[in-house]
Parts: C-alpha cells; structure tokens; sequence
C-alpha cells in the first residue's frame, strides 16, 4: 500500500500523522510510505529523520495525494485537502463530522472510505485513539485556564493554588471521563479545589477513590443547585463527551451570570460542537474570547501546542491500525476488527456512523452492504 503522510493545513496544527519511527515500521512490513515536504517539522521531525526511516518526499500536497493510496493525518481535511481525495482514496484522521455537515457532505461527494480516530473501540468499548489527546488536552486545559485567569489576559487575577491564608480557586469540571479525569489531577496539583459533575454512579465511585483529596469532590448533576455552584467557582472546564456524536449543552449563556466578572470556561468539547451554549473555536494565535465578562478559551486543537509528544503518542497508538486499513482486501479488514469497522464514517459515498448521522438528521447506512 501506498500510504501518505500530509503536512497539517488546520491553523496552528503542529502535529504529524506518523513519526519516523511509525515509518520505519511500515517500510518493514513491505508499504511505500510518502511524506509531504516539511509535515514533520512542527512536531520536531525533519525530513531527513524520514529519509533515514525510509519514506520517500512528496513535494507538495498535491502530489502527495497524487501518490498515496491511505492518507494517514491528524485533523479533519480543510476544504484544499478535501478537493483532493478521490474515489480510491482511504482516509484516516480525526474527523469529527456531528458538528460539521457541509464535511461531512463534502467526504460523501468525494467517494473516498473515511476512518476517524476518535470512534475506533477497543475490546472493552473504550476509544484507544482519543485517549492519548484527551489525556494531553485534559492537563493543558487546566494549564491554559490558569493564564487566562491572570488580569492580564481579561481573567478576575485569582491564582488557583491561592497562597497562605487564603481560600484557593475553584476549579467546576464537567464530566470524569480520560478530559475530565486529568483535568482534575492538574487542578489538585495546583492546589485549587476541584468539583467535578459525572453522571454515572460507578465512574463516581472510581473518581473517589482515585483521588481521595480533601479539596476534591464529585457529584451526579442530578438535584444539583448549579447556578449556587457556580457562584463559587474560578474555572468551568467542558469535558464531556458521547462518542462520536455533537456534545451535549451543560451551560447555557443565561447560566454565565452566575459567574464572577473575569471567570474561565475552557471547552475540550469544542471539537464535537462544544457543551457550552457560548462556545464558538478559537485558536492557539487567538485563543480566547470574552462574552457577558467570561473568558472562553475554545481552541479546537489543544494538543497542538505540545506538538512533538502529543505527535508520538498519537503516531504510537495509530500503528496497528494503520497496519489493518493498509490491507488490499479492506472489507475483511472491517470483518476481523469490530473496533476498526467502529471508526468508519463514509464508504462509496454513503455515510455509516449512527451518531454522526443522529446529530445531522441523516440516514447511516450498514457498511455491508456497501463496501
């Protein structure tokens, strides 16, 4: 297989859909790998480090689809890329399409067989290829809530950690899952009080245990006085998440008063639609906007900013299934593998992820049956 690795295009994409190293490995295994000029440069690979891994250099994005068959990335195709992709071309990225119909649209027309990331499961039901970035975005989002509560960049001037004698800030985390979860260490590390919201009993029981602090707590949203909550807090981290469908809304613009002129919400949700009524995506340039005196800090591409780890990890977690969409016969591909057959979106030009179709009022259609 013919398998190519483009340079990100997304504003502020620093990432690079396989390292040298995942290279390495896939020349072994008999593949042609191909490499856009510079595609790993952000992430501090050169294309030497890919020469000497064995990829051949593709001089421009154009030719590189010219010469992969798989097109291995990071972030959803921009408009440039999507004109790109023809019938014969197998994509693997994140995509994210709930929010996004005129993508979605977009992939259908272009025949191409679309795999995301993010709706790949493992044996146990869980979402091997998000982990690794929702565990980076999870402690940054705390990382980027802090700065943005500094006066400087429009926040109220609280310090999380608070100092000798005084209350520390007050860190609201909606959801406990991989986000939430290291959302909440970071917080506690900084010596803020965490409260975090989960819906599910036993997910609150394995919270409980796993942090066992005295400044953190976590409740069901169920009898929940919120708009009392937030009367108390610094930080609103969005954390939620429904595989592969557009997040849900947990606050609504009415609930901002209830928060201090200066406060912080940071949605990782961003890329599904986001769980805040206000949310709208920003960037690592422009990373912040301020609406009703909150500062929202919505970047749709947090890990970017620790490009070169975030890009190992991603790369490392990948691998194998780069490996199955590589095979000639892909619908015996899907067969063997439920938990890659879950990551396919689009095939021949039909959409087939419930979820992306439930929040689009679409049809999905059974890959069987078309593939």
């Amino acid at each position: 297989m013919r398998i190519g690795i483009p340079k990100e295009i997304k504003a502020q994409e620093y990432r690079v859909g396989l390292t040298p190293a995942a290279v390495t490995d896939l020349v072994l295994a008999g593949h042609n790998l191909f490499l856009e000029t510079g595609a790993g440069c952000g992430s501090g690979f050169s294309d030497d480090d890919y020469l000497a891994a064995g990829a051949q250099l593709s001089a421009s994005m154009a030719s590189l689809y010219q010469d992969a068959q798989l097109i291995v990335k990071v972030k959803e195709p921009q408009a440039p890329e999507v004109a790109l992709l023809k019938a014969d071309h197998r994509l693997f990225c994140y995509l994210h399409l709930a929010p996004t119909p005129d993508l979605t649209t977009s992939l259908m027309a272009s025949g191409a067989l679309c795999v995301a990331y993010e709706t790949i499961t493992d044996e146990q039901g869980r979402l091997p290829l998000l982990k690794p970035m929702s565990e980076i975005a999870g402690r940054l989002s705390v990382q980027a809530g802090a700065h943005c509560l500094e006066k400087a960049q429009g926040g109220s001037g609280v310090l999380l950690g608070g100092v000798s004698g005084l209350e520390p800030g007050h860190v609201l985390i909606f959801g406990g899952g991989v986000v939430g979860s290291n959302a909440a260490d970071v917080a506690l590390g900084m010596g803020a009080k965490v409260t975090l919201i989960e819906p599910f009993a036993a997910r609150r029981t394995s919270l409980d245990a796993q942090f066992k602090h005295p400044r953190f707590s976590v409740c069901d949203s169920a009898n929940l006085d919120l708009r009392s909550l937030l009367n108390d807090v610094d930080m609103v981290v969005g954390a939620a998440l429904v595989p592969g469908a557009a997040a849900p809304k947990l606050l609504s613009r009415a609930d901002l008063s209830a928060l201090a002129a200066g406060s912080v919400l940071v949605d990782v949700s961003v890329d599904q639609g986001g769980c805040f009524e206000t949310t709208k995506p920003t960037t690592h340039l422009e990373p912040t906007f301020l609406l009703d005196g909150i500062v929202h800090y919505c970047v749709a591409n947090i890990p970017s900013a620790v490009a070169r780890t975030a890009s190992q990890a991603l790369s490392q977690s990948t691998l194998p299934f780069v490996h199955l969409l590589a095979e000639q016969n892909i619908k015996q591909a899907f067969l063997d593998n439920a938990g890659l057959a879950a990551g396919l979106s689009i095939a021949k030009g039909r959409l087939t992820c419930a979820a992306v179709a439930g929040a689009q009022g679409r049809d999905a259609s059974d890959w069987l049956k078309i593939i």
